[in-house]
């Protein structure tokens, strides 16, 4: 059975850093694109970064771009997105996702199967 477990998420006040990692199981990672999405309230998710199946090509929404950074490890099947000089805005609910198409602007409707997310705040 498929599970996708995100973990890292926290509190930090604004400027600070937080990693987040997501673990796949029941699935062999190794031949997906992997996506990172977040979710504010009451809002629709949202692409923030991706990386493929090799992990020599990341993509990068604006949100995202020069704070955060998507790697993998395809022996642990896992993910991560580093993120620093966090924002209020960058509040949400984080989701790690499995696809297979890693490109801009990243669509959450060719990512089928996703994990339960991992709520992150900003705040002071």
């Amino acid at each position: 059975q498929l599970q996708i477990v995100e973990s890292g998420g926290d509190v930090v006040p604004p400027g600070g850093s937080l990693k987040l990692s997501c673990i796949v199981s029941g699935l062999d990672a190794v031949g997906h694109a992997i996506g990172w999405f977040r979710q504010a309230p009451g809002k629709e998710p949202v692409g923030i970064s991706c990386i493929n199946p090799d992990g020599d090509i990341t993509v990068y929404e604006d949100s995202a771009s020069g704070r955060f950074t998507i790697s993998r490890n395809n022996a642990k099947n896992t993910a991560y997105l580093e993120m620093n000089s966090l924002k209020p805005e960058d509040t949400a609910v984080y989701f790690c996702a499995l696809g297979d198409v890693c490109n801009s602007p990243l669509s959450r409707h060719v990512y089928p199967w996703w994990g339960q997310g991992t709520q992150v705040t900003v705040s002071a």
